[in-house]
């Protein structure tokens, strides 16, 4: 991942200025460490920090289009790029940067090109012809963008907040699938998928139809110039990934380039499950392995970096960034730039333990739109800021946003768990069980979900919690509500990641993005319904339902996997319990 910084509309065209906005933009170095760029016009600024992806010669930024009266400054990916560019028969391009098409599009359909991008972004235009600006994010959010106010009328728009918490009066989140035109001075959004109504779809399920889809959206993703890796902890998401990269990535232009050499990589304490599975999976595709051990001291010694790059003391998501950091850094010693994971499958197909009691399909479709609208606050900002500490880009194929509209648009009694007595995400293994060309062996196909904390090192929360212990005190917590009357941390361990955080980030606006709401195994405050038991609980995260999560491991051994289409058969061999409740993260 690249990052942007812009200054938009600023009364200061002064030098001094303009060496101020060169050093934000050097916050921002960890996410784009080969080059820098700056553009200004007038009070106008668009800086960049560039992570080279594509086109590593030419593709610098800020781009342009021809006569360079229109400038780009993008993070992100344009997977269709090619595509697009030929729609541009009579425009004249200067890189092969994918983001350039971004330009030319404006310039050729004005602001209505957003939703033909494919891919994922958060990018500027300025228009110097008429000082018209646009912004936008692309539909999930993967991309991290905020956007700020300055006391002169100044709009700030930045990768992180890191960059204008100092230099704005008020600062947001800037909403994904989102546009901001100058023009009519406020947003509108150009991504409007049928989901998002949270309308309950009909189509039949068809495993053929899914399992294409997913494997187009992992190659697709392939589009690099550069080394790249899989996250692989062994679970059935980043699996299938590895799995459907290692069987076509000889076909693409990354493979004929680069070669189809593998590299995967997990992280783990000393015994996890996690890296356990990992290899197993590695073994099986005939990856190159990376396996990365950390104790509970590394990761407590990393707490306050992490908090620092993520800008969140969102319990879960610090709890899951710190292994994601840590490895991150690995990874990218290896001289790795790009990774595939797993994200966003949970959320689209109705992963997480909790949906085994999704009381029927239209509560379980509901609850999965809005967990997929709410993951830029919680697994897209952990992957994307983790990952990018360390000028990392991770890439989701799950996140697809033709994917996510093909398993979005499935009638969702076939997504049905609980009630169905049928192990989380069955659609999404038998569309991938296939007996003459097996993509994973049976035991990862059918492995049940594993939360990230746990997955990890089962005394990874135990750690932290004990550590967060010995540094806030029972009077700190007696005054919590006196010292943080919003958002007043309910433990002492989310206690700690506030004090920290406060530190850092000490203005209100910076609060403000934090999501903040009950939540038990990662459900919606909606979904809580589902769980009376749940509703003194003071822990968020999946470690709350720690008994449920064991009785459900204990029903599903490797001894009890069936084929999928005896699966309902023998009522519930090869399930859970209907009473999970352990996630991973969000």
């Amino acid at each position: 991942m690249c990052g942007i910084l812009a200054c938009l509309w600023c009364s200061d065209d002064s030098s001094a200025k303009r060496s101020r906005i060169i050093h934000l933009a050097q916050r921002l170095k960890h996410r784009g460490p080969d080059w820098i760029g700056i553009f200004q016009h007038k009070g106008n600024y668009l800086a960049h920090q560039r992570l080279a992806i594509v086109d590593l010669t030419s593709g610098d930024q800020p781009l342009f289009n021809e006569d360079k009266t229109i400038a780009v400054v993008a993070n992100g990916e344009i997977y269709n790029h090619e595509e697009l560019r030929k729609k541009l028969p009579n425009h004249t391009f200067s890189t092969n940067s994918d983001c350039e098409v971004i330009a030319h599009l404006y310039e050729e359909y004005g602001e209505n090109f957003v939703d033909m991008l494919d891919g994922i972004f958060s990018f500027v235009l300025y228009d110097t012809r008429d000082n018209h600006f646009l912004v936008a994010r692309d539909a999930i959010g993967i991309t991290s963008l905020y956007i700020g106010w300055g006391e002169d009328a100044s709009v700030w728009v930045s990768s992180e907040y890191k960059t204008m918490h100092e230099d704005c009066e008020h600062f947001e989140r800037f909403q994904p699938g989102t546009l901001y035109s100058s023009r009519e001075r406020g947003f509108r959004r150009w991504y409007n998928p049928v989901w998002f109504s949270e309308i309950i779809p009909t189509t039949p399920y068809d495993p053929m139809v899914l399992r294409n889809a997913l494997e187009k959206a992992v190659v697709k993703r392939l589009m690099t110039d550069v080394p790249f890796g899989v996250l692989l902890s062994g679970g059935l998401d980043s699996s299938l990934v590895a799995s459907i990269t290692s069987r076509y990535l000889a076909e693409t232009k990354a493979g004929k380039q680069l070669g189809t050499t593998i590299h995967s990589f997990c992280i783990g304490l000393e015994g996890s499950p996690d890296l356990k599975a990992g290899r197993q999976v590695a073994d099986y595709l005939g990856t190159v392995h990376h396996e990365f051990h950390f104790t509970p001291q590394d990761g407590i010694d990393a707490i306050e970096d992490v908090i620092y790059h993520i800008e969140s003391y969102e319990l879960t998501t610090v709890r899951s960034s710190i292994p994601t950091y840590l490895i991150s850094r690995k990874i990218k010693s290896h001289g790795i730039k790009m990774v595939l994971s797993g994200e966003g499958s949970d959320e689209i197909f109705g992963g997480y333990l909790y949906f085994h009691k999704a009381p029927n399909k239209e509560e379980l479709h509901q609850e999965s739109c809005r967990k997929i609208k709410a993951l830029h606050q919680y697994d897209c900002l952990r992957a994307n800021k983790a990952t990018s500490a360390w000028g990392l880009e991770a890439r989701f194929p799950y996140l697809d946003k033709e994917f996510v509209s093909v398993v979005m648009g499935i009638d969702p009694d076939n997504k049905m768990s609980g009630q169905k007595r049928r192990i989380e995400k069955w659609i999404l293994r038998n569309a991938f069980d296939d007996k003459e060309r097996p993509y994973l062996p049976q035991h990862i196909l059918w492995r049940q979900k594993e939360q990230m904390s746990d997955g990890v090192g089962y005394n990874w929360i135990d750690a932290l919690k004990a550590h967060a212990a010995s540094h806030v005190t029972d009077t700190m917590m007696l005054n919590a509500a006196r010292t943080y009357p919003l958002h007043t941390p309910p433990t002492k361990e989310a206690y700690l990641y506030r004090m920290i955080f406060e530190k850092i980030f000490p203005k209100q606006p910076a609060r403000l993005t934090i999501p903040w709401e009950p939540t038990v195994a990662c459900c919606t405050p909606k979904a809580l319904s589902w769980f009376p038991e749940w509703s003194n609980n003071m822990d968020p995260s999946g470690r709350a339902a720690w008994g449920i999560h064991n009785s459900a491991n204990t029903k599903l051994v490797t001894s009890d996997i069936v084929e999928p289409n005896k699966v309902e058969a023998q009522n519930g061999a090869a399930t859970t319990t209907t009473t999970n409740g352990a996630t991973n993260g969000h």
